[in-house]
């Protein structure tokens, strides 16, 4: 088995993929133009995948309220305090940056609909 995709129903999918593609570098590889838009998005390993989609067929959820440990899409990073300040001056909030003992710095940010947003520096890459 290998990993597809995440898929995440998001309330405006053209803004989020435009948003995305401008300021996390992912790249709509596939896209619905009629409802619920639905949008393959592709990192730039060109392997891993997030969809989003606007489907009315079930609520949508509130992330704003959701803590970002129940969900959240993580990026590989060398500079994170750099790329946060980045994602800030985008839109993003800050939710809590952290440093673990091993020196990684992980910060956590909601993107402008509040889907959290992870900056992963590791000590020791994966």
């Amino acid at each position: 088995m290998r990993f597809e995709h995440f898929a995440l129903n998001v309330p405006d999918v053209r803004a989020a993929a435009a948003w995305y593609g401008a300021h996390l570098g992912l790249v709509v590889v596939r896209a619905r133009t009629e409802a619920p838009y639905t949008h393959f998005l592709a990192d730039d390993s060109g392997r891993v995948f997030l969809e989003i989609y606007s489907n009315p067929a079930d609520p949508l959820p509130d992330y704003t309220l959701q803590h970002p440990l129940r969900v959240h899409f993580a990026f590989a990073v060398t500079d994170a305090q750099a790329e946060q300040r980045r994602l800030e001056q985008a839109g993003a909030r800050l939710v809590v940056a952290e440093e673990s003992a091993d020196g990684s710095r992980l910060i956590m940010l909601r993107d402008p609909w509040g889907v959290p947003v992870q900056l992963c520096q590791r000590a020791v890459p994966f």
